[in-house]
């Protein structure tokens, strides 16, 4: 035989795939339990827990029943949490001012989930949407979102969740110059050790109804957010918040929604090279529980498909509903 002159290629990829061990060892990407962030969202009472219709298995839980949930979560390897509060109505105001009370629900999970699981990484959201009468991240004057009067309540807020015990502040609000004012407000304050992973570049989506009914918001929104939010169609903006709450002292950086911008994941990954995460959001969560309920899709095998899609993009790590459940699949 003419080896020189064979027909079939010498590069066959097939060798390499044709058993679990050999694939396995020439994977590129990994993907485990301490690369989860699992969002909870807490409610007031004792022993209560709620379903949240919109995103099925999803629970609003008080504080006695979260510290139960996040002690198993720390069990199965998840090594952190980041909590959001379900907010009475009558605790909604214009001044926001529930957003800084020391014993908000938010602050008292903190305390007791530290307390119970001290080694559990605890994250916060800083907003003022969960406590605003109006539904949106900023204060509403005259119809519009005022910036710098926002922020200094945000910085009220971060400085209530550090003294808390939170270890990772996410501002979430996408106000100019929060970062910097939280990051010089932490320091003065004594609070150097407690990290910001700053919502750089978050979208104005429509990936975010059912987050909405879990932290009972739906209804509360005057207008809309996109005079903050990010305009959908724009990816070289994203570059640019990122190098600026870097700049103002961000520690860790991240891109929402998630799958619907894994091309944003990939571009802020290549350009900084810094601790990169994305959220898979309740839109994406509601939408593939509703393809698992009607059997459209394999449950287990999708769950790990698209938590494996953003660790392929370039994030260091994924906040996700699926996140007990992917690591009981992963064990």
């Amino acid at each position: 035989m003419n080896y020189i002159d064979q027909k079939f290629p010498s590069s066959r990829f097939r060798r390499t795939r044709k058993n679990e061990k050999i694939r396995n060892l020439v994977s590129e990407t990994s993907i485990s339990a301490s690369d989860f962030i699992w969002p909870v969202f807490i409610c007031d009472g004792d022993n209560v827990e709620q379903n949240v219709p919109s995103m099925p298995g999803v629970k609003r839980r008080s504080v006695d029943r979260l510290v139960q949930a996040a002690s198993e979560a720390f069990d199965l390897g998840i090594p952190a949490i980041c909590l959001f509060p379900y907010t009475d109505h009558s605790l909604k105001t214009k001044d926001c001012a529930e957003a800084w009370n020391p014993d908000n629900l938010s602050n008292k999970a903190t305390r007791a989930i530290k307390k119970a699981v001290p080694e559990l990484i605890v994250m916060s959201d800083v907003a003022l949407d969960p406590y605003n009468i109006d539904g949106h991240d900023g204060f509403v004057e005259n119809g519009k979102i005022v910036n710098d009067k926002t922020v200094e309540a945000l910085v009220k807020q971060a400085l209530s969740q550090a003294v808390s015990g939170i270890d990772v502040i996410g501002p979430s609000d996408m106000m100019d110059g929060r970062i910097g004012a939280i990051r010089s407000a932490l320091e003065k304050n004594g609070h150097n050790e407690v990290g910001i992973m700053s919502y750089s570049a978050k979208y104005s989506s429509s990936f975010y109804g059912p987050f909405r009914d879990a932290v009972g918001a739906s209804g509360a929104l005057t207008g809309d957010k996109k005079t903050y939010q990010m305009d959908i169609a724009n990816s070289n903006e994203a570059l640019r918040l990122v190098a600026r709450d870097l700049k103002e002292g961000a520690d860790m950086v991240m891109i929402k929604p998630g799958m619907p911008y894994l091309d944003i994941c990939r571009r802020v990954k290549d350009e900084f090279g810094v601790p990169t995460f994305a959220y898979q959001v309740s839109g994406e969560y509601a939408m593939l529980s509703a393809a698992f309920e009607n059997d459209w899709l394999d449950r287990n095998k999708i769950i790990i498909e698209t938590l494996m899609a953003f660790k392929r993009s370039g994030c260091d790590g994924i906040l996700t509903y699926f996140a007990p459940e992917a690591a009981k699949l992963l064990k």
